[in-house]
């Protein structure tokens, strides 16, 4: 019965199903890039590390520990990596790089690309030739309008720029783009005159092994040596997990965009099959008066629907499987390796079984009340005698649904509590909508405006009226402009965040690395430029030794103690003065001072509470191998949204002047061509120090969030044309009764321009209030962003914002139209012989 049935249906049932293929499509797709992302990072493991063991350490190490080193493996190479100026002298451009020196055969594993290829190898000799050469990440390259054969002074030395670097083993195009890299030869870094007492410098070694070596047990062998020495230690086995967790965390987040888009799909669905079961009331009567049980006929119904949803599904996983062949493009600027594309099989089975069952889920809402359908419909007119009324499944449809929800969310992040905030978040974006069109509808009913012309009072009527497509339309292709509004503004709201400390008279240049003797020096170039010294710092680093009498190493053994190891290791860059700045507010205690020879020292508040301190406790700090001892004697709150030099950790006068330090100047720039000019004197004066123009970081940022959010779009296009699909199916579906209605007004002297205006007044409505409801959405949700993440104040921008529902209106008036062309065309005798 259900075969026969569906002979004169089976295309309005695919097209009922369709609305599920593009939610499949991106789980599908998501998965199936995640399983083969999975697969080419264990492949190419290796190849992200660059060797078979990596040890990094921030200070030289001595004579004992340096020989310790070499007895590890007799292939090493040696890096030393600092953030430094470079200067192009022939195009002017100047850039704040990561400078890097390299000696050795690195990297043993994966492709360093350079052009030309030559320059590897001309590179690797020069440390021997003592040939001054250079290579120049692409990026930095472009940046600087700069190209191989030029120079490009790294300190006090002059370099030629022999190779431009297009990839490094284990580097994405976002890290190029955030510190773009130059290589010097090791052999040559001592004469650039960079490395001076106080240089922020981290030092790496790299070891390749004989074949078949198990990396990991012989590390344990000496890995507390290692810690005691302060130097880390990472495997390919370690960099393979660390990968894999971060993509997989991605794949999650992105399956969970996908899983909205899906179950827009499904409210279409839920919709489409309402409206296809009152169409088939007349029918299930029919069945009923011949012997039928309202359970056989409920089965019917409900295997046309699975089969469809089935269908629905397969097509959706073959289109997922074509279109992961696009994503490795669309993460391309993420990736640090090259991923071979397959057909996950495991991802189709997932991607078709979940839409197998959401959509029968939503579909069982409307196809209950085909139990109820009672014999003597064939004789009554009235739909909602024998159909309403309280039903317990219904209910229990309604659990099953959110069971499935929360259950697909916490199998993507594996969290209950994420699961079920998710699970609350959408029913809140669906009640809201929800709320919104039923709002509508009251409103347009309650005061419904009787003096204005025919056609509009037509429009307003439909919708509300038996078959209105307002519900379905505000929630589908609402949630979707909410997807599009939200990312725009969490973005805006993101760059707004750094904007906001680069406004007024903010400093907005940082000169970091300044020593003692260059500090007066210094000031005066910069005064010389007519740019005012807003702050100068002193910078201390030391290490914590003791908290309360107990050693680091104590502390640290003891699986009781609370406190982080991260606060334990860490280096500490501090500095001293009597008094607060003003992005600083004293919560307790009293401010950094010196008392009968101790330093009462001030830290940050949060940072008092993640140690687990209190006002009186302890701290014994190691300053180049001197003991400080100190006494926690206030917390203060710090606004680390300002662009100053703020600290966790003050000091008095009278402690640190004698000890190493660097200085910190802040100062501002009136625009990008005096930034330039000052930085070029700034690099051939004081080669070593070093300086962060905001305006660059901004562009920086503005670039990776571009990056970003172009991934987002890619995965929220998804949402808006399955919306856009429920939008087409909706209206295919209400169709039948349309060119009722029109064609009744047509026999009573309605023109073709008259019902074209009705329709076009009616979809104009709609795409407004949902787009609308979806922009208020999402206003209010990055309001909550703003103020309970960021903290931030939060004036949105509206003008993109009305773009958003004007594209939005424009897509529902068209689509509308297009699909109800048919309506305009039936001659009103069909409705009259009863043929439609």
């Amino acid at each position: 019965m259900a075969w026969r049935d569906s002979r004169r249906s089976r295309r309005r049932l695919f097209l009922f199903m369709s609305a599920i293929v593009l939610g499949i499509a991106a789980l599908v797709a998501i998965n199936s890039f995640g399983d083969n992302l999975s697969a080419s990072v264990d492949e190419q493991a290796r190849e992200l590390l660059g060797a078979d063991l990596v040890l990094t350490y921030n200070k030289t190490l001595n004579k004992k520990t340096e020989a310790f080193l070499n007895t590890i493996s007799p292939e090493r190479s040696n890096e030393v990596a600092f953030p430094s100026m470079v200067f192009f002298p022939r195009s002017g451009g100047v850039r704040l790089s990561q400078v890097k020196a390299l000696e050795g055969r690195f990297p043993y594993y994966g492709e360093w690309e350079v052009q030309p290829s030559a320059a590897v190898a001309r590179f690797r000799k020069a440390g021997k030739t003592g040939e001054r050469i250079a290579l120049v990440d692409d990026a930095l390259l472009v940046q600087l309008n700069a190209r191989p054969g030029d120079s490009v002074k790294v300190g006090s030395l002059m370099f030629l720029v022999a190779g431009r670097v297009m990839k490094t083993p284990g580097q994405t195009a976002v890290t190029t783009t955030v510190a773009p890299t130059v290589f010097l030869p090791y052999a040559q870094l001592p004469e650039t005159g960079l490395l001076q007492r106080g240089s922020r410098v981290t030092y790496r070694s790299y070891f390749q092994f004989d074949p078949g070596t198990n990396v990991d047990a012989y590390i344990k062998t000496f890995a507390s040596r290692l810690d005691k020495a302060g130097i880390n230690y990472d495997t390919v086995t370690e960099r393979k997990e660390q990968t894999g967790r971060a993509f997989t965390d991605l794949t999650r987040f992105l399956n969970l965009v996908a899983f909205v888009a899906l179950l827009l799909g499904c409210v279409g669905v839920a919709s489409a099959v309402h409206l296809y079961v009152k169409e088939k009331i007349a029918s299930v009567a029919v069945l009923r008066c011949i012997g039928a049980s309202g359970r056989q006929a409920f089965l019917i119904y409900l295997i046309q629907t699975s089969l469809m949803g089935l269908m629905g599904a397969v097509l959706g996983a073959a289109l997922g499987s074509i279109v992961q062949l696009i994503l490795p493009e669309v993460f391309g600027s993420f990736l640090p390796i090259d991923v071979t594309v397959t057909v996950s099989w495991k991802a189709v089975a997932q991607g078709v079984g979940t839409g197998l069952v959401i959509a029968v889920l939503f579909a069982l809402l409307p196809l209950l009340v085909i139990r109820k359908v009672s014999p003597l419909r064939t004789l009554r007119t009235s739909y909602e005698e024998d159909v309403t009324g309280r039903d317990p499944l219904r209910w229990a449809v309604y659990g099953a649904i959110v069971l499935a929800i929360t259950g697909f969310a916490y199998w993507q992040i594996r969290d209950w509590k994420m699961a079920l905030g998710f699970t609350l978040g959408l029913a809140t974006a669906f009640g809201v909508l929800t709320g919104l069109g039923r709002l509508l509808m009251f409103l347009v009913r309650r005061f419904f405006p009787v003096s204005w012309s025919y056609i509009w009072r037509q429009s307003l009527a439909n919708l509300y009226r038996p078959q209105n497509q307002t519900l379905i339309l505000v929630i589908s292709i609402g949630l979707g402009a909410f997807l599009i509004a939200t990312l725009y503004l969490t973005q805006t709201l993101l760059l707004s965040r750094v904007q906001l400390s680069a406004s007024g008279g903010q400093p907005n240049m940082v000169l970091f690395d300044i020593q003692n003797e260059q500090k007066a020096g210094v000031q005066q170039l910069v005064q010389s430029h007519r740019l005012p010294v807003v702050q100068s710092v002193p910078v201390v680093t030391m290490r914590l030794a003791e908290v309360n009498g107990r050693t680091v190493e104590a502390i640290q053994k003891d699986t009781s103690s609370k406190i982080p190891d991260w606060a334990l290791t860490r280096e500490y860059r501090v500095t001293y003065r009597d008094a607060l700045i003003d992005s600083e507010k004293l919560a307790t205690g009293k401010a950094q001072s010196l008392r009968n020879q101790t330093a009462l020292i001030s830290v940050e508040k949060g940072y008092l509470d993640r140690m687990r301190l209190k006002l009186g406790d302890t701290l014994t700090f190691n300053v180049q191998g001197a003991l400080i001892p100190t006494v926690v004697g206030g917390t203060r709150e710090v606004d680390w949204n300002r662009v100053q030099t703020n600290f966790l950790i003050v000091f008095p006068n009278g402690v640190l002047e004698q000890a190493p330090q660097f200085h910190v100047l802040m100062t501002r720039v009136r625009d990008t061509q005096q930034s330039a000019a000052f930085q070029r004197d700034l690099v051939r004066r004081y080669p070593n120090v070093s300086a962060i123009d905001l305006g660059l970081i901004l562009r920086t940022i503005d670039d990776i969030l571009e990056k970003v959010s172009f991934v987002i779009r890619f995965m929220a296009l998804f949402s808006i044309v399955t919306g856009l699909l429920v939008l087409s199916s909706s209206v295919v579906i209400s169709k039948y009764q349309r060119i009722q209605e029109s064609v009744l007004l047509r026999t009573l002297g309605a023109s073709r321009r008259q019902i074209l205006l009705i329709s076009l007044i009616e979809y104009m409505l709609l795409g407004l209030l949902a787009a609308f409801s979806g922009i208020v959405l999402s206003v209010f949700g990055t309001w909550g962003l703003a103020y309970f993440v960021f903290e931030i104040p939060f004036v949105p921008d509206f003008t993109p914002l009305l773009v958003v529902a004007a594209v939005v209106t424009a897509l529902t008036i068209l689509i509308g139209l297009f699909n109800s062309r048919g309506v305009l065309v039936r001659p009103p005798l069909e409705v009259l012989r009863a043929e439609v």
